[in-house]
């Protein structure tokens, strides 16, 4: 009898623990599935921070030229465009396009043949008026003659010499001679056309020196003076060139508010060629121990300027006070101190304490 009770409860409680397994795999009603819901709710979540992956660089004291950065023109030193001072028939054409001519040389003529016939004309009379002037003097001495005859003949030879020149000085109208050493361009008119005072034959330019000619902001205006040195660049060229201010204007622009200032580049050998922009930088100020970081690195805010640094794995934000600039960099002149690490990357996803990885250092 007891062995049969024994079987018994042990039937009873594997039925009951069945039971319990049936129950809680069976769907529930709403009020406990909301019950659950409930539950999970309140469970405090856990949420991860994101780490952002920057570069940065340890900084480091250093020289610092603060330069002015402006765009030029370089101009040629002299520029003309030619043409005869009369009138007539294009007879000689004497130059070659684009080659170098030198002062005084003849480039081009018209027809003079009536001036060259009234020269000789004149030439041919000029001796028979001399000799009147021997005779009369002679004459004179002996009072054959009298003053007044003396005086009429040597009158007439200054009158005739007086032609001469303005039928030489006509002649010379007929011919275009180079007024300085340059570059001879494209010609603009053919042996056999009409010219006049108002037709261009050419166009002459004197390429050595080079003028670089350039605007400064007018808050630079008292720092620019004669002897100013300047180096430019040229699109194209990795070389830099150097030139001197020469000369500036004497007022400054009212509509741009900059000054006009022209330099000087020797152009040795005619290499660069008028009419490019250049690419100027005028050394300003120079700050032998500087502290100096990327341009890129800070952040305006508020009218102030803030960088970020990198420290135990977080981004610090520190705010800064800046000295001189140039092209790429500034120096801080308050808020950093050699050996902090500046973050450089990524500024504009910065902030406070936000996790930070290093991907490069500097």
């Amino acid at each position: 009898m007891k062995r049969k009770t024994k079987w018994s409860l042990i039937a009873i409680i594997v039925l009951l623990i069945a039971a319990w397994g049936v129950y809680w795999k069976a769907p529930k009603s709403n009020n406990e599935l909301n019950a659950v819901e409930k539950t999970k709710k309140s469970e405090p979540k856990v949420t991860k921070k994101k780490v952002l992956n920057v570069n940065a660089v340890v900084l480091k004291k250093g020289r610092l030229t603060e330069e002015i950065m402006v765009t030029g023109l370089l101009k040629p030193d002299e520029e003309v465009n030619l043409s005869f001072e009369t009138s007539g028939q294009v007879v000689e054409i004497y130059f070659t396009e684009g080659t170098q001519v030198r002062k005084g040389e003849l480039l081009a003529k018209v027809n003079d043949k009536q001036l060259q016939a009234q020269l000789k004309r004149l030439t041919a009379q000029l001796k028979l008026a001399e000799d009147r002037v021997y005779r009369q003097s002679a004459l004179l001495q002996r009072d054959a003659v009298s003053k007044e005859a003396y005086e009429q003949v040597k009158t007439a030879l200054a009158t005739l010499k007086a032609d001469i020149d303005i039928v030489k000085a006509q002649i010379e109208l007929t011919e275009l001679r180079a007024p300085f050493d340059g570059v001879i361009g494209l010609r603009q008119i053919s042996i056999g056309a009409y010219a006049t005072p108002s037709t261009i034959v050419s166009k002459l330019t004197k390429i050595i020196p080079l003028k670089v000619e350039f605007a400064v902001p007018e808050r630079y205006a008292a720092q620019i003076n004669s002897g100013t040195l300047l180096n430019f660049s040229i699109d194209g060229m990795q070389k830099e060139y150097s030139a001197k201010v020469y000369a500036k204007e004497s007022a400054i622009d009212t509509e741009t508010h900059t000054l006009m200032v022209r330099a000087l580049y020797s152009n040795a050998g005619g290499r660069l060629t008028p009419g490019r922009y250049a690419s100027i930088k005028i050394m300003k100020e120079e700050v032998e121990d500087a502290l100096a970081i990327p341009a890129e690195a800070i952040v305006p805010e508020m009218g102030k300027d803030k960088v970020f640094l990198y420290k135990s794995g977080l981004a610090t934000p520190i705010e800064i006070s800046t000295g001189i600039r140039t092209e790429k960099m500034v120096q801080v002149v308050s808020g950093l101190h050699e050996g902090d690490t500046l973050i450089t990357s990524g500024t504009l996803q910065l902030r406070t304490d936000l996790p930070v990885t290093l991907d490069q250092i500097n």
